[in-house]
């Protein structure tokens, strides 16, 4: 097993009983328990919340996400009802499970185990009367070398390789036999980082220094979900559950009016304009199929290069299918207008008149959630990540402007550890500065065009609030490229990468490396730099110094 380092807190093995816990909470002042568990470790469950209890300690349940349960499935609740119509059965349910499932070999099943290759679990096996020929050993969720009737599985979760591990059971021919994850105990539940955070803040507001609040395209997913629940069931909840683009799910407090509902904006230590608006929906049955449109006070494109096109409402693309993930399984087809009475007026001190978005504000949002920080922190944070990738032992990190980014240049060093990952938001100076202070031998830094053109131009921060695009330094590159065409109109420079003739995309990233090269190189004397220029749909352009 891997070993990871803790930012934050100290590591600690062993099992604990109740009256253990309670001493371990008392000695070491607990004010809140993040209960992380197996989903079937029942009985720590237990524990954990009769500790809780008689200590009056809060408890956050951080669960697993799981896929929907497949009808075509045979879904059980505990061993004892394992099907006896088969003549073998491969069971991935842990070695604990061996001697409950001995009921089924006394019928004449052939029953094979499937568990780590470790001592105590083979010595574990063998208690429960295993033999060598019973035991075959996990290699990864998607390989399956045994053949079977069926194979026996818990609900372990997307996390824990259920969807994999069903697939290669179908891609053999087997039946498919599931014991149900045992049911919570009622509390503060979570299933994802952003929900956790927000739990945290909640029940122990001193613990972060800053709180982290919600997008516009979030609360406009929020009350479009609160006004659909009342046009169809009638129900008016104060909050509602949201599914985040990541996959995990957030409660947020809803609002109603007359015709609409609403959620009021968060920014939560990151405060901008927008901090506590009302942002509505109204939801409308449509024979048509599903529409999102826009209201008074959201704003419209009227210049090219955005999600979409002139005259359309300022609703991004992400928000768009937060929309549509969240209100496709009502099953009806509706037609969702989003507004914010305010809009128009604040929009005037936002960037939006600049960019050619006229009429309102955004509605905007990538992750769903706004991350609170202060630059002090946020640097503060990649230090301590640098640092974390140094003690991988890696002796390159790859340091990339977000999540999308990373994602792309991960298959060029698919060897790399996680750790050897960095995110450097736009604060591209002080990281290779501290890459240099580490002594990295190798930096890779993968960098979209948007921060790149900006980097180019000498500006080692790259957040909008301290530059702006130079359009006369990027007709001037393009130029030393060779390329000759008007960029007068553009308002964001991914837009190049659709005018640029394609034979000459190449001579162009040529260029805009040199520039960035020139000055990120003098923040790293002892090491190799590696430029990553990487479009929109994940191409990378590259040369090495």
């Amino acid at each position: 097993m891997q070993e990871l380092s803790l930012h934050n807190g100290q590591r600690i093995d062993g099992a604990m009983d109740g009256k253990a816990m309670q001493a371990f909470c008392q000695e070491h002042e607990i004010r809140l328990i993040v209960d992380a568990a197996h989903p079937f470790a029942s009985q720590l469950h237990k524990t954990i919340a009769e500790v809780a209890e008689s200590m009056q300690i809060p408890v956050v349940r951080y669960e697993r996400i799981y896929p929907e349960r497949d009808t075509s499935i045979e879904w059980i609740d505990d061993y004892s009802q394992v099907p006896t119509d088969i003549h073998s059965l491969l069971a991935t349910t842990g070695v604990q499970s061996i001697s409950k499932l001995r009921y089924l070999e006394a019928q004449g099943i052939k029953v094979v185990y499937r568990i780590l290759n470790r001592e105590s679990s083979l010595l574990l096996a063998y208690e429960q009367g295993a033999t060598d020929d019973q035991l075959c050993y996990f290699k990864d969720s998607n390989d399956i070398e045994i053949d079977a009737d069926a194979i026996l599985l818990k609900e372990s979760g997307i996390s824990g390789g259920f969807c994999e591990k069903v697939a290669a059971a179908r891609a053999k021919g087997m039946r498919i036999i599931v014991i149900k994850r045992p049911e919570l105990i009622q509390g503060t539940c979570v299933n994802g980082p952003y929900g956790l955070r927000r739990a945290v803040e909640k029940l122990l507001p001193d613990f972060y220094p800053l709180h982290s609040g919600l997008t516009t395209g979030t609360c406009a997913t929020a009350a479009a979900i609160a006004a659909t629940k009342q046009l169809l069931f009638g129900e008016q909840p104060k909050e509602v559950p949201v599914l985040l683009p990541n996959g995990e799910t957030i409660g947020v407090a809803v609002g109603y009016g007359d015709g609409y509902a609403y959620c009021i904006k968060e920014a939560g230590d990151d405060p901008d304009v927008t901090d506590g608006i009302e942002v509505r929906a109204k939801v409308e049955n449509h024979g048509d199929g599903f529409v999102i449109l826009g209201g008074e006070g959201v704003g419209r494109f009227t210049l090219p290069g955005f999600d979409f096109p002139p005259g359309e409402a300022a609703i991004n693309k992400a928000p768009r299918e937060m929309i549509r993930r969240n209100l496709e399984p009502f099953g009806v087809p509706l037609r969702v207008t989003i507004s914010v009475p305010q809009g128009a007026e604040i929009a005037r001190r936002t960037f939006n008149p600049r960019l050619g978005i006229e009429g309102g504000i955004s509605i905007i949002g990538v992750s769903g959630i706004v991350k609170p920080f202060s630059e002090e922190a946020f640097i503060d944070s990649i230090r301590k990540c640098m640092k974390v990738a140094k003690a991988s032992g890696s002796e390159r990190v790859v340091i990339n402007s977000g999540a999308k980014s990373e994602r792309f240049v991960k298959a060029l060093y698919p060897d790399l550890p996680q750790q050897a990952f960095v995110e450097y938001g736009n604060y591209i100076g002080e990281t290779l500065k501290m890459a240099n202070e580490l002594d990295f031998k190798q930096v890779t830094l993968g960098v979209m065009l948007g921060k790149a053109v900006k980097l180019a131009a000498g500006h080692l921060d790259t957040h909008s609030r301290k530059t702006t695009m130079d359009l006369n330094f990027i007709q001037q590159m393009l130029q030393d490229s060779g390329i000759t065409i008007d960029i007068s109109d553009i308002t964001l420079a991914r837009e190049l990468w659709e005018r640029i003739p394609t034979e000459q995309l190449q001579d162009f990233a040529q260029t805009v490396i040199r520039h960035c090269t020139k000055h990120c190189l003098p923040l790293l004397p002892n090491g190799e730099l590696t430029i990553l220029l990487i479009d929109d749909n994940g191409k990378i352009f590259s040369t090495t110094n």
